[in-house]
């Protein structure tokens, strides 16, 4: 009783949002740090960093450092780094499938024991023992199918290192929403990176992030006419025929 109460008030606070969102469009998300990625995100287990040593005495060379000069690829939780997505996917499969089949049988009982006359009186109509069986089949199959796909996205978007693995890789994830009138467009990009496949431009390609989840969409006037109503979707999903 109480979960119904509770969405009995929630509806029409949600009505009011659907109503605002139809009449002045879609508000853009506010900024989180990082932000959250639902539901892709997960949480992961971070490893603990050493923290950095002073330099020694008389040396430039910090005790424990990997290199002279400061490297400014993304490393560490927070740092920020450029995934360039460029994805041009075609596929194309055709089958055709044909199958026939003739068969047929006959045979005779010319005699049976001396009873093939006997047989006669009692089957009605002429009986030849001759031509007691016979049977014929025919069966044919023939199908067809094709898939033909092409899917071309290039995109850029600059993603947060959100965690960093036992192994030394990288969890990020990152979004970018952009309003145009009424209709905004979201693209988010998550997954696993590895620090040596970051390049000196502090930059990483979409084939190079593994458990990628790349997702470019939006909400709004154009999205909406453009998508299936619910009612008919419903329809669609469930009905038998």
């Amino acid at each position: 009783m109480r979960t119904l109460a509770l969405v009995a008030a929630l509806a029409p606070l949600a009505a009011c949002s659907t109503i605002k969102e139809a009449a002045m469009g879609p508000d853009l998300a506010p900024v989180g740090y990082p932000a959250a990625l639902v539901p892709i995100s997960q949480p992961v287990a971070s490893a603990r960093l050493p923290a950095p040593q002073p330099a020694s005495a008389n040396s430039l060379w910090r005790t424990g450092a990997r290199a002279f000069f400061n490297d400014q690829r993304a490393s560490r939780p927070g740092d920020i780094l450029t995934v360039n997505i460029d994805i041009d996917d075609s596929a194309k499969t055709t089958n055709a499938t044909s199958s026939s089949r003739t068969s047929g049988t006959k045979a005779g009982v010319p005699h049976l024991l001396g009873l093939e006359s006997t047989l006669g009186k009692i089957l009605p109509g002429g009986y030849d023992p001759a031509n007691a069986i016979e049977t014929n089949s025919t069966s044919s199959n023939a199908g067809q199918g094709a898939v033909n796909r092409s899917e071309k996205i290039s995109l850029t978007i600059a993603a947060v290192v959100t965690a960093v693995l036992p192994n030394g890789n990288l969890v990020i994830q990152g979004t970018q929403e952009v309003r145009t009138n009424t209709d905004l467009r979201q693209l988010t990009v998550a997954g696993i990176v590895r620090p040596e496949d970051i390049s000196s431009a502090n930059t990483v390609r979409h084939t190079q992030i593994a458990e990628a989840r790349i997702s470019y969409g939006g909400r709004g006037d154009i999205s909406r006419m453009q998508k299936t109503p619910a009612g008919q979707s419903l329809i669609e999903r469930f009905s038998p025929f």
